[in-house]
């Protein structure tokens, strides 16, 4: 399952690199304090979304491309409700076509077609269940899906799944993403080629 599992094991990691002992009573009990700080700075607004992936998010839903987010989170759902495009697009001072997406009291969670991140699957990534899902929930064949990840398990579960993968370079790890066949990599969404990608096809802008 994806929901409490993740969660369980960060929380039996954290406590084991730390030599707390007796970690298997204390874990569950570690977790749901850390999910409650958690929620807490999340309904606080005390996170910072990446600016190029809002711009990506924006040029997407622009060239009229259908959007999905699909993480095993169970708090993005709640991250999504609390980013507001059209306050983003007013400080960054977009271009008019993206601008023009983000009308007044939108959300990411609201721009977005479809949601499924949070919800309990069978088999995480490298499996491609939850993008599989994404993509029925979107109507769309997943052999004509693009996925974005920052992680090697989640390209990994994209090529699974017979989709086109995008793998974002953020932490010194371009060399992680090829290795799982990404189909494009690049260090900021913003290195996207947006008019190749309504097109259908992935190519940086530097290509």
């Amino acid at each position: 399952m994806l929901s409490g599992k993740p969660r369980m094991n960060g929380a039996t990691d954290a406590l084991e690199y730390f030599k707390v002992p007796d970690v298997a009573r204390r874990a569950q009990e570690y977790a749901e304090r850390k999910q409650d700080k958690v929620i807490a700075l999340i309904e606080a607004g005390d996170f910072k979304a990446f600016p190029d992936a809002l711009r990506f998010v924006l040029g997407v839903i622009a060239a009229g491309i259908p959007t999905a987010a699909a993480s095993s989170s169970k708090n993005a759902g709640l991250m999504l409700r609390q980013i507001r495009l059209d306050t983003f697009a007013e400080q960054q001072g977009l271009p008019a076509d993206l601008a023009k997406v983000a009308r007044p009291g939108l959300t990411l969670l609201d721009a977005l077609d479809v949601d499924i991140s949070g919800r309990d699957f069978a088999h995480g990534k490298p499996a491609p269940d939850i993008f599989l899902a994404a993509a029925e929930e979107l109507h769309q064949p997943a052999a004509q899906c693009f996925v974005v990840e920052d992680a090697p398990s989640g390209v990994q579960a994209a090529k699974a799944g017979d989709m086109f993968a995008i793998g974002v370079a953020r932490a010194d790890d371009a060399d992680l993403l090829a290795a799982q066949h990404a189909d494009l990599v690049v260090t900021s969404l913003d290195g996207v080629d947006m008019v190749e990608l309504a097109a259908g096809r992935l190519r940086s802008r530097s290509a």
